[in-house]
């Protein structure tokens, strides 16, 4: 067969070439979830050998929406959302949506500003980590009238719908689990919770679990770092230089937590016989370092992967809207050498 640019190519000559209506050529390119695979594969086979590449531009403008879902996180230096936007991905593909990524910069104001250009380019869906946002960011979203997810929080009030875990939980968690082990002197590290109310709500967790468990809170025990493995490291050495009784430390971050583990072996300090290390966020890394780190594991990938879902239910009317959605996919403490 004599392959044609695209810009030769019609939905209609498709479907005369694949034996089905124009209409069925639309739901292959649109939603390929809902045609039967013998037909998705020969419409495909024959959209591949054409070169037919569909105007998705003119496509958004006869909806008023495009198949583009948009997704803010705070930094795309940080692995942490790799796993999210890995499940939004591959719940969105199966039905011919695709996944747009910016970075706000952990600025409200950037995060304003991507949120007006996503909801210029009649993007679907929007997926916010962020679960504050400036008043004329609130005000843009619902207006719109798009579906919007919020992720890095169990939000009380979520903007439409919340699909996450609590970091209060989280914290007292992470804390009474060190507490019932018999650590009875815990530091706490983690970014500068100014720029999260996540880590916020993470260290009032901490402290509530401290006290649940009848432990002192120590001020001078808790300290706010910059990121890296070098900030880890400063802050071992920080809490020991206090010269207050230190037998454990939950570091709110996988690269603080890896980062101390590495200052610990630099001075010699036995983990955990003489001092424990905890952190928070579970991947590859936590589970090979020497000793491998007790953490907290959040489910990011499901959060992706559900979220994609709701936003989907929406797109395609699968299932109408019936007011605030807030789902708790919680989390789990592991332990393990490091501890």
């Amino acid at each position: 067969m004599t392959r044609k640019t695209s810009s030769e190519v019609s939905i209609r000559q498709v479907a005369r070439l694949a034996g089905v209506s124009p209409m069925t050529v639309s739901r292959v390119l649109s939603s390929p979830g809902l045609v039967a695979p013998e037909t998705l594969l020969r419409v495909q086979a024959i959209v591949d050998s054409i070169g037919y590449v569909p105007n998705r531009v003119a496509g958004s403008l006869s909806s008023s929406r495009s198949t583009v879902v948009a997704m803010i996180v705070p930094s795309l230096r940080n692995a942490l959302y790799a796993e999210t936007m890995q499940g939004m991905s591959d719940v969105l593909g199966r039905d011919g949506f695709q996944l747009m990524i910016s970075d706000s910069g952990y600025s409200l104001e950037e995060e304003e500003r991507l949120i007006r250009a996503c909801i210029a380019q009649r993007v679907c869906g929007l997926v916010l980590h962020n679960t504050t946002h400036t008043p004329q960011a609130v005000q843009m979203i619902k207006s719109a009238g798009i579906p919007c997810v919020e992720t890095g929080n169990l939000c009380a009030d979520p903007l439409d719908m919340a699909v996450s875990y609590s970091n209060h939980a989280a914290g007292k968690a992470i804390a009474e689990h060190l507490a019932d082990l018999g650590y009875r002197h815990i530091g706490f590290a983690s970014l500068p919770v100014s720029l999260s109310d996540r880590l916020r709500e993470r260290r009032k967790g901490f402290i509530a679990g401290l006290r649940a468990r009848g432990l002192k809170v120590d001020p001078a025990l808790s300290l706010e770092v910059e990121p890296g493995l070098e900030s880890g490291a400063r802050a071992i050495a920080q809490l020991l230089e206090t010269g207050l009784p230190l037998d454990a430390v939950f570091f709110a971050g996988d690269v603080l937590g890896a980062g101390a583990l590495f200052e610990c072996l630099r001075r010699g300090i036995a983990v955990p016989s003489e001092l424990a290390v905890a952190a928070s966020d579970d991947n590859e890394l936590m589970r090979n370092m020497l000793p491998a780190l007790t953490t907290v594991r959040f489910p990011r990938y499901q959060i992706g992967a559900r979220s994609a879902e709701l936003i989907l239910d929406r797109a395609l009317n699968r299932r109408p809207a019936a007011g605030t959605v807030r789902e708790d996919l919680g989390f789990e403490v592991v332990r393990r050498g490091s501890t």
